[in-house]
């Protein structure tokens, strides 16, 4: 259930930059920072750029925050030159060019008001390998530095090296204190990962209770999978009290953040009515939702849906392509009763050689039910070659995964011959 958060790409600067710009007078903003470039001052020109490259004030216009963000790195502002190298990254106003993200990051991160986060966004360049050769070491080096220089993200960045051992020595101490040091920033993936720190007692002795304070963090910074996080602790009462109730909210939230999985996590306490009154059709969208990001126990959960007619009308054909996209995945459930629709032409035309395959990929991934389900079909040549010592391996690879069922049939087998 600890979600971990993945690379990231390069994000937005200027609101880190520019806190103060929504001001009630947006169009005199624009004439203040106008007259200041025009007299030479680079920081209105920055301002200029930002407020076309954000529409504030202005028509949203690329090019010309690109050619304000030129005028203010030529004149020595570093926020200029972050901003034109997001400009590069992104290919806003200009034409995508990697290379020149990376110089003008460096320009950045050589010095002034930018370089902390300049350091950041070049330490990530390396760590990608985006426009230039793919280097941890000089990636950590530039962490490093905008860590020191008070850049919550680049300590995040650089406690994940440390935490996966990419470009330094595996260090999980140091990746605490370094998550540490990027929540108490206001990073709220530095909480997230803290947190997932201390409920797995990875360089931390194991805390629960800190761990739900953290998510809470992170999920109050904006973090939706700390929100999702949050959802199980009180979904399962670790560390808190359980309540089912909270547990919906946070899934919700979740859910709404785009963690599919909080969509299915929400789906299925509306299906069970735990926290919320039973809603099978608010069940199936949730399902449905977590199926399309990407979930694949989404995609199943649709399919008992649809197969049992609970929620929506009862389609085995439906039920199919949604235990199909399950299967396809890695939801081994998904390819178990994908070949239990083949074994018994339920939405599709009866083929036992194809429920064997299904069952068999079941079987692989781990599901006790597909080399139940292998077993029965060798004993009895159904799809597949008569086969008893087939039948006996898969009858006891059932029951090494605890299946009573494939127990039994292991010992009756073994015993028959």
């Amino acid at each position: 259930m600890n979600l971990r958060y993945p690379l990231l790409v390069i994000p937005l600067f200027a609101a880190c930059v520019f806190p103060s710009l929504a001001l009630a007078d947006e169009s005199q903003e624009v004439k203040t920072y106008r007259a200041q470039c025009d007299r030479g001052d680079a920081r209105g020109c920055v301002g200029l750029g930002w407020m076309y490259a954000t529409g504030t004030g202005v028509k949203q216009d690329f090019a010309q925050a690109v050619a304000f963000y030129r005028k203010a790195c030529d004149g020595g502002n570093t926020v200029g030159c972050l901003g034109l190298g997001e400009m590069y990254y992104n290919g806003t106003g200009v034409k995508q060019d990697f290379f020149q993200a990376v110089a003008f990051f460096r320009k950045a991160c050589d010095g002034g008001e930018a370089m902390a986060i300049g350091c950041a966004l070049l330490g990530l360049m390396y760590e990608q390998g985006t426009g230039v050769k793919q280097d941890f070491f000089q990636a950590v080096a530039f962490y490093r530095k905008a860590c020191d220089g008070g850049e919550a993200k680049g300590c995040f960045y650089l406690g994940r090296m440390y935490e996966r051992g990419t470009g330094v020595r595996q260090d999980f101490f140091q990746a605490v204190e370094l998550y540490r040091k990027a929540c108490n920033g206001g990073e709220a993936k530095g909480c997230f990962n803290l947190g997932v720190m201390y409920a797995d007692g990875t360089g931390v002795k194991q805390d629960f209770f800190q761990a739900v304070e953290l998510y809470r963090k992170a999920c109050n910074g904006g973090e939706a999978k700390g929100c999702f996080n949050l959802g199980a602790m009180y979904a399962n009462g670790t560390g808190v009290k359980q309540d089912s109730f909270q547990a919906v909210a946070f899934f919700r939230k979740a859910c709404d953040g785009g963690v599919a999985e909080g969509c299915l996590n929400l789906g299925v306490m509306y299906a069970n009515g735990r926290g919320v009154t039973q809603d099978s059709a608010q069940a199936v969208e949730l399902y449905r939702k977590a199926c399309d990001g990407g979930y694949a126990e989404g995609c199943f959960g649709l399919g008992v849906m649809y197969a049992n007619g609970t929620g929506v009308t009862q389609d085995f054909a439906q039920a199919v392509e949604f235990y199909r996209k399950a299967c396809d995945g890695g939801e081994a459930k998904g390819c178990y009763n994908l070949g239990r629709m083949y074994a018994n032409g339920e939405g599709v035309t009866q083929d036992f050689a194809q429920a064997v395959a299904f069952f068999r990929k079941a079987c692989d991934g781990g599901k006790a039910e597909g080399c139940f389900g292998l077993g029965v079909m060798y004993e009895h040549g159904t799809g597949v070659r008569q086969s008893n010592t087939d039948a006996l391996n898969y009858f006891g690879k059932a029951c090494d995964m605890k299946s009573e069922l494939g127990c039994q049939n292991y010992t009756r087998l073994k015993n028959k011959r």
